[in-house]
This record gives structure tokens, C-alpha cells and sequence, in this order.
């Protein structure tokens, strides 16, 4: 850890990391999201597109951990009896399979099963912390606020997917904490790409209301990795 600060230039202004104190935040980089079979594809979405932001969060997380900062991975998934799944969100609407049932990767979103595991370019090492998650926020029902505090940290830089849902849902609970956060753009997707670029722009909107956005360029270079 370094006290020295670094500037990021940034939308709607640069951003600056303080080394050791911003944890890389990487959201539900999950094969039910990202591989054909799971849970993104039951609700009918391309999810090839959401492959574009493997390797952009790859290279932040060997950044990250080059430099042995702070490194969260989430997933979102269920315990296997559903207990923690309203019924809201499990019967919403008529896709062909819904949480908890069978597919070619096991039990969708259910913890334990193969869908559930982050892709293997991402997959986390020991020390890192993992947080499953049963909402689309990263801190509600987690210990997620617990574990950030007692590890000092202060600043939140995201990568993940998708963008409209669980990334800015999460950047938008850790605004309301107290925490500064910067979104890596290319580190993003959507199956959508038309709610990625709002996103970005509501992120940004009324002087970054919600928190910063970056490109990875920007990112790895003020850090010393360009």
C-alpha cells in the first residue's frame, strides 16, 4: 500500500484512486450469465455479447493484483432451497426456465451449481473476497459493507455485468454508503447496448451524482500498467 494518490482522467471529471484504499469490484461475472444454457439466455438475451468484457476485467484484475489491492467478486444466486428467492422474482414474467430449475449448467442461479461459478478467466484466488448475493445490489443481504470496513477501504472500482441491473444497481448502494466509484467502461456489458451507453451517461449525469466513468486505457495507465 502506497499513500501516494493517482489521477484517472475520467467522466465528469478525473478521479482520484488512492492505492490500497479502492477495491476492484467485479459483478456476477457468471457462466449463467455469459454462456449459452443459463440463466441471461432462458430470459431470451444474446449472451455472447456480454463476453466483450472478460478480457477488459482480466486486465484490471491482474492489476489489481500485481499490486496485492483489495479485489470483491460477486455472484448472484440463490441457497438451494430458494428461501432466499422472493416469489416476485422467481415467477416474473414466462421464460422457459426460471431460478432453481434444471438446465444444461445445473439449477439456474442456485449456489453450488456449475451456472453459478464466475467464468474461468476470472475465477478468484485465495484471499480475494467472493459475495454471493440473493438481489441484484451487492450489499443488500451480504456482508459486503462489513468486510469493505473492516478493510479500510473507501473507493469502489467496478467491472461487470450487466450494466443497467446489478452494476449500477451496486454502485448506486455503495453512493448512498459513502463510497466513491468509477466504472471502467470497457469492463461493462450489457445485452442491451443501448441501456450500457445510458447507464454510463446517468452515472455521469449532474456531476457525477452517482459516481465516475473511465475507459481502461485511462485506468491501467495512471496506474502504471499502459
Amino acid at each position: 500500500m502506497t499513500s501516494t494518490m493517482l489521477q484517472i482522467p475520467a467522466r465528469p471529471f478525473p478521479y482520484t484512486l488512492r492505492p490500497g484504499l479502492a477495491a476492484l469490484v467485479i459483478i456476477d461475472m457468471q457462466r449463467d450469465f455469459i454462456e449459452p444454457g443459463g440463466f441471461g439466455a432462458s430470459l431470451g438475451n444474446d449472451v455472447s455479447r456480454l463476453q466483450a468484457a472478460i478480457e477488459p476485467s482480466r486486465q484490471l484484475l491482474e492489476a489489481w493484483r500485481k499490486r496485492r489491492w483489495p479485489v470483491l467478486h460477486t455472484r448472484e444466486s440463490h441457497a438451494p432451497d430458494l428461501s432466499d428467492c422472493p416469489p416476485a422474482k422467481r415467477e416474473r414474467g414466462s421464460p422457459p426456465r426460471r431460478i432453481g430449475d434444471p438446465g444444461p449448467m445445473g439449477r439456474l442461479l442456485v449456489r453450488g451449481e456449475p451456472g453459478s461459478e464466475i467464468v474461468p478467466a476470472l475465477a478468484p484466488r485465495s484471499g480475494e473476497w467472493v459475495i454471493d448475493k440473493p438481489g441484484k445490489g451487492a450489499f443488500h443481504a451480504t456482508s459486503m459493507q462489513a468486510l469493505l470496513e473492516a478493510a479500510g477501504v473507501t473507493q469502489l472500482v467496478f467491472a461487470g455485468v450487466t450494466t443497467e441491473v446489478c452494476v449500477q444497481t451496486t454502485m448506486r448502494e455503495a453512493n448512498d454508503r459513502g463510497y466513491d466509484s468509477l466504472l471502467v467502461e470497457e469492463a461493462t456489458e450489457s445485452y442491451f447496448p443501448a441501456y450500457k451507453a445510458a447507464t454510463l451517461e446517468m452515472i455521469v449525469a449532474q456531476g457525477g451524482i452517482v459516481g465516475w466513468t473511465a475507459t481502461l486505457a485511462d485506468v491501467l495507465g495512471a496506474i502504471g500498467e499502459s
